[in-house]
């Protein structure tokens, strides 16, 4: 018998969860996150393997989902020195490469920006002729000052040449192993936003290989020769190669997978997701077994992006909140005691406050030693989670796009402080392994594929360009994997450009398969 093993790293634990060929949950756990995310995969792994009693060699493939990747644009930390070159003059000297991008951040990414001549108009004409013997003084200006290059260029989602060929003159002139991001394969439309993902992408590759790694090692001291997957935020895999060219897309991950990890439990594939972990609770929306994709530009650590990225909302409450009472009066987080709560939740000994314990004080959660928590006022116990109920119904209702009420699926490890009736669902599932969902999540994820481009599209050929652009999307989604066999259209969007002549239209397609088994 041949298993999946599917992990996933949370800020307060880290989730596993083995499941055999048939996709049944053969074991599950949760274990806290360690300061070494790869001594915490490694716990998890170990753990796994002695509760279930399989042979590890027996593990086919392997996917994880983690955070670092976010955690360090957000934190600011072991980010790499990025080089930025816009391909644009004249039409791009405007605005300057990094312009709102904040300044510690500017700082760190070490502020090598150049625009050089070259770029597309809408229509893939040439707005100049790439400036190539200025690529090349720039390759050896960079040499030994910069560990990536992020090269972005006017209407490359239409026309990439002369980002290709940028790479080229860079990859051919630099001695030393440079990563180089191409915004073309990062963002969608949009100058500044698609250029700042690029940036973004670029920053983070060095904390991407490392995480790689980590996870290959934890595998492989355990004797185990799994081909390894990373999770991406779409709820579909990437493979090692694919993550560590373009890291960014395992950003928000961890929601997502909860989100696909749910719909597999219940069978839903249309629903409102809430997550609820030992920080944070996540609201997202299922549409077609898939997160809704955000429909505007994203802040990441303070910088806008267009990089695609699941419609996610989230509250100040998880098991771990620290409720402050003042009086009759109280206040809830939004901070946690994270991955401490099996020392500082009153239930377990500590001085703290949680949500969790309110829960215990009033009869809805058995855990802990609910004697610790006897002497609290239950009218007051009463109010405070009420409160947290509400929070959770008021973040519901707001991802709604109707008034109409939908089924509500509660997953995550704090989902047990939920009630089962919550005011706007239809219906409210509980599944068994909910608490794990997001690595079952990883572990049932799918390959896909992706493409977005302008064409000119009429009534004459409209079918045929919609055709062109789903063969393009079925075959990248072949080539990261799939079984060409389970491959389908998930998604199709095509909207024209009306600020734009020449029947310009937007078309964007996804298509997603299972992996492929050989």
């Amino acid at each position: 018998m041949k298993y999946r093993l599917g992990i996933d790293v949370g800020g307060t634990n880290t989730d596993g969860v083995l499941l055999d060929r048939n996709m049944n949950v053969i074991q599950s756990l949760k274990s806290p996150t360690t300061l070494d995310v790869e001594t915490g995969i490694n716990n998890t792994i170990n753990q796994l393997i002695q509760h279930s009693n399989i042979d590890i060699k027996n593990i086919e493939f392997a996917m994880l989902g983690t955070t670092q990747c976010t955690n360090a644009i957000v934190e600011r930390k072991n980010l790499n020195r990025v080089a930025v070159i816009r391909i644009g003059a004249p039409a791009g000297l405007a605005i300057k490469p990094l312009t709102g991008v904040p300044e510690d951040l500017r700082a760190i990414l070490n502020n090598h920006t150049y625009i050089v001549e070259g770029g597309h108009e809408f229509n893939g004409e040439e707005i100049s002729t790439l400036n190539e013997s200025r690529i090349r003084e720039i390759a050896e200006e960079l040499q030994g000052k910069v560990d990536s290059i992020a090269v972005t260029s006017i209407f490359s989602p239409v026309s990439k040449d002369h980002e290709m060929r940028t790479a080229e003159i860079l990859n051919d002139v630099l001695t030393e192993d440079i990563a180089i991001s191409l915004s073309s394969e990062v963002g969608s439309m949009g100058l500044l936003e698609r250029e700042n993902a690029t940036i973004l992408n670029a920053s983070i590759i060095d904390v991407a290989k490392a995480t790689a790694e980590g996870f290959e090692n934890a595998l492989k001291s355990n004797g185990a020769n799994a081909k390894i997957f990373f999770c991406q935020n779409d709820g579909t895999l990437m493979s090692k190669d694919y993550t560590l060219k373009y890291p960014i897309l395992t950003v928000a991950c961890g929601p997502t997978n909860s989100l696909r990890g749910a719909s597999f439990l219940t069978d839903n594939k249309d629903a409102i997701i809430v997550d609820v972990g030992g920080t944070t609770t996540d609201i997202g929306v299922l549409v077609k077994g898939f997160p809704r994709q955000s429909s505007v530009a994203v802040e990441l650590g303070g910088v806008r992006t267009n990089f695609r990225m699941p419609d996610i909302s989230s509250i100040g409450l998880g098991g771990g909140t620290i409720i402050r009472i003042n009086e009759n009066d109280f206040t809830i987080g939004p901070d946690s005691v994270g991955h401490k709560i099996h020392e500082e939740a009153l239930i377990f000994g500590g001085n703290t406050l949680t949500a969790t314990d309110v829960a215990v004080g009033l009869g809805k959660v058995t855990l802990g030693d609910p004697d610790r928590v006897k002497h609290l006022n239950k009218e007051l116990l009463s109010n405070i989670y009420k409160h947290m109920v509400e929070m959770v119904e008021e973040a519901v209702d707001k991802i709604k796009t109707s008034s109409k009420d939908v089924p509500v699926i509660l997953v995550g490890g704090g989902s047990l402080l939920l009630p089962a009736k919550i005011e706007g669902a239809t219906e409210v599932f509980q599944p068994e392994n909910g608490g794990v969902a997001n690595a079952i999540g990883s572990a049932i994820s799918q390959i896909s594929g992706e493409i977005e481009k302008i064409f000119a599209i009429n009534k004459e050929n409209r079918q045929e360009i919609l055709n062109q652009a789903k063969d393009l999307a079925i075959n990248e989604t072949i080539e990261a994997g799939a079984d060409g066999k389970t491959v389908e259209i998930v998604d199709l969007e095509d909207v024209p450009l009306a600020y734009l002549p020449g029947d310009a239209t937007r078309v964007k397609v996804k298509a997603a398969g299972d992996l492929a088994i050989y």
